[in-house]
């Protein structure tokens, strides 16, 4: 498949969703179950993407240094660190691992 045949493609997808999302009834999107729906959604996709690049490599789950990168920044976040300081604890004991060997 041509490559701008793919972007093109994309472009079209995006702008129907766009469109489809702006053809929604206001009512609709006042609905209780909808709010809620649209407020963990994102969550959950995020979780599930975490999730996969984590503990997948292929077809097969592994359980490697990245593993214990994202154990150092839920415990960060349990301590209530600021973003920054979530992410440089992940990367710096996700290297420290791999620099051992795992």
């Amino acid at each position: 498949m041509n490559i701008w045949i793919a972007i093109g493609v994309t472009a079209v997808g995006c702008y129907a969703v766009k469109l489809a999302g702006l053809l929604v009834p206001a009512g609709v999107l006042e609905r209780p179950v909808v709010r809620r729906l649209a407020a963990l959604l994102p969550v959950a996709l995020l979780a599930a993407l975490t999730a996969q690049q984590t503990f997948a490599d292929g077809q097969s789950l592994v359980l490697d240094a990245r593993a214990a990168g994202l154990a150092a920044a839920a415990v960060a976040l349990v301590l209530r660190a600021p973003f920054l300081v979530v992410v440089g604890a992940a990367v710096v004991v996700t290297a420290g691992v791999r620099a051992l060997g795992g």
